[in-house]
């Protein structure tokens, strides 16, 4: 027995309820595909995270180690003063 193709195409079933059955498969379709995008951005979302730590311990180890740089500014200011007394004072004996 050999389904005619119209009757595979067309439900012959209750036909009020055909457009229900429809919804139906498009919203779950639909759904599906929107829980899956979702987690899909979460994952990307945590990994982010991860790599956010690992580079803002990264960041603190730098600082604390170039912390005593900000001393260096102070240091090269003292050394200009006391070359730029040095000169004075060797002028000055010069004549």
């Amino acid at each position: 027995m050999s389904v005619p193709i119209t009757s595979v195409l067309a439900y012959n079933g209750n036909t009020h309820m055909f457009g229900w059955y429809l919804g139906f498969a498009i919203g779950s379709v639909i759904i599906t595909v929107i829980v899956a995008e979702v987690a899909a951005v979460l994952s990307i979302a945590r990994r982010i995270g991860g790599q956010a730590q690992q580079a803002d311990h990264g960041l603190s180890v730098a600082y604390d180690h170039t912390y005593a740089l900000r001393d260096l500014t102070r240091t090269r200011d003292i050394a200009q003063s006391v070359t730029e007394n040095l000169y004075r004072t060797r002028r000055a004996l010069e004549g």
